[in-house]
């Protein structure tokens, strides 16, 4: 019988074809969908009876809401509602429930969301939210994460003592610090009596955008049975229905949050978002489906970015390249709310002596609230930016003691058996940072210079750096997969992983594949989540 028929392997007899397709070149399985334009976002989804919203948002970075004149927009045809933050009273947070769903009395970043409007279609929505006039007494404003630490600043959040927090997250009321980690290893003083070379240098790294292609949207409604119902552009749908269940007091059984593929998430869409202004409209609605989406505006100006960061970094070593102490300051902006900065800057503390070993370590990693937009997860998780600012100060301690920059950092390579800047000791799977060293020494030919000068007009640099990533995220981030066959012998594979450029599709097919080696054009992927039936997974996140 003809193998192609019988769906077995001639030479083995196993099902499926003979070559394991990990590690091969295979098409993308949403490729065709994508460059076709039919791939099917959140936004492109409608549903009966759908109503629009339109938001009002702040046109000051800090003040007191002293008027909202609503009356015009009220009483536009097809106007359903016009909602401001006396509406839906609360707070929500991922670690730190600071946010409200819409600005209540002070707005805290330009662009923060003020006023909700609902109508029938979203035109109708645009025109009433232009009718209303919402004012300010503008107040003083909080421009860097260091001027939030002034003696005088203004605070920004006089309420904090009441916001609920996790246990890991350390806000301080009375200031601007929204969490404080503190590292204090070994003697530090006598740390720095010890070196012989000593620098110490200062960087900064302002907010930023993840400029994902897709902005972000939510689409709520409460069907008859009190079943929620939220479609949203989500790289954690299992996340947000955590997060919501919590804060609004909604059964998970009664709550199902839906994520099609993403335009790009790139850790700003990890979080919580418009998710509950969605949902409290419809429920203040009957329940009808409520769309709430950015415009590229608002995205960038709304909704969260990525953490600024102010860094001082002050490092000992003798003479011979041993580093005795480092002294590391790290103030990141969180902007006007904490969502996952905070966490962002206890991470940062944790691997705040970079891959070294440091006896002597002081670190000091604050998340500050300032008048930007505020910020969440971004690329590397604030590692890349405080990465920089160790290394940099790495390479200028080992041009003090004129060291060659990858021996000094050889010489001081963290191993199985040291400390972390917590003390936890470190086992084999620290992994050999010497061995990786050089090896890449070796392949991009270090020992002949770092500067070649190519012609006249190019100069070919190179340079090593070292990096490693604290383990901020909790120990429940679990996924997990169902296969079920078909009558042709062919698979579906559903899971909680989402869909944002990363190539998951592709990626969990070949796995599949491989283990009951089948071909992969013969694994199904199910190409959208739903937290009621698929397997529940932590988070689409760092770069899975």
């Amino acid at each position: 019988m003809n193998s192609s028929v019988s769906g077995k392997n001639p030479d083995t007899g196993s099902p499926g074809c003979s070559t394991n397709p990990i590690g091969t070149s295979q098409p993308r399985k949403d490729a065709k969908d994508k460059v076709h334009g039919r791939t099917r976002y959140t936004d492109d989804h409608t549903i009966p009876g759908m109503l629009y919203s339109a938001l009002v948002t702040s046109s000051v970075a800090h003040g007191m809401i002293t008027g909202i004149a609503t009356d015009k927009a009220r009483g536009m045809p097809g106007v359903r509602g016009v909602f401001t933050g006396e509406d839906f009273p609360g707070r929500v947070g991922l670690y730190l429930g600071d946010k409200p769903v819409l600005a209540v009395s002070r707005v805290r970043y330009f662009g923060e969301p003020v006023v909700a409007v609902v109508a029938d279609d979203e035109r109708t929505a645009m025109a009433a939210a232009r009718t209303i006039k919402v004012t300010y007494q503008e107040l003083p404003v909080v421009r860097s994460p260091r001027e939030g630490m002034q003696p005088g600043a203004p605070i920004l959040h006089p309420d904090m003592a009441e916001y609920v927090h996790i246990p890991d997250i350390l806000p301080l009321p009375g200031t601007n610090v929204a969490h404080h980690t503190r590292i204090r290893k070994g003697d530090i003083d006598a740390g720095f009596a010890e070196a012989q070379v000593i620098v110490e240098e200062e960087y900064a790294f302002p907010p930023a955008d993840h400029a994902a292609m897709e902005p972000r949207v939510a689409i709520a409604e409460i069907r008859a049975d009190g079943q929620v119902i939220i479609r949203s552009s989500t790289q954690s749908p299992y996340g947000v229905r955590s997060v919501m269940s919590r804060c609004m007091g909604i059964p998970p059984g009664k709550l199902t949050i839906i994520a099609a593929e993403i335009g790009g998430g790139f850790g700003g869409k990890a979080g919580i978002q418009l998710e509950p202004l969605a949902y409290l409209i419809s429920k203040a609605l009957d329940g009808r489906p409520v769309r709430v989406a950015n415009s590229r505006e608002q995205d960038m100006l709304s909704s969260p970015g990525a953490p600024g960061l102010e860094a001082r970094v002050k490092m000992g070593a003798t003479r011979d390249g041993t580093i005795t102490a480092a002294k590391v300051e790290f103030y990141f902006d969180s902007g006007g709310y904490a969502d996952y900065a905070v966490n962002v800057s206890r991470a940062a503390g944790y691997a705040s002596s970079g891959p070294y070993r440091i006896p002597n370590l002081w670190t000091d990693s604050r998340c500050v609230y300032t008048n930007h937009p505020f910020a969440t997860a971004y690329r590397g998780f604030g590692h890349i930016e405080m990465s920089y600012a160790i290394e940099r100060t790495v390479e200028i301690l080992a041009g003090k003691l004129n060291m060659d920059p990858v021996e000094f950092r050889r010489l001081n390579a963290i191993a199985a058996g040291d400390t972390t800047p917590s003390q936890d000791v470190l086992d084999a799977n620290t992994g050999d940072l010497r061995a990786c060293l050089a090896l890449v020494e070796r392949s991009i030919d270090w020992s002949s210079g770092s500067r070649t000068q190519v012609d006249a007009n190019i100069v070919r640099a190179k340079g090593i750096s070292c990096y490693w990533k604290a383990p901020a995220i909790p120990t429940f981030t679990d996924a997990g997969a169902i296969v079920t066959f078909n009558e042709d012998g062919s698979v579906n594979l559903v899971t909680g992983a989402v869909e944002m450029g990363q190539g998951i599709y592709t990626a969990l097919a070949q796995i599949v594949a491989a283990e009951l080696r089948m071909d992969t054009d013969d694994i199904h992927v199910v190409q959208e989540v739903a937290t009621d039936r698929s397997t529940h997974d932590w988070s689409s996140a760092a770069s899975r």
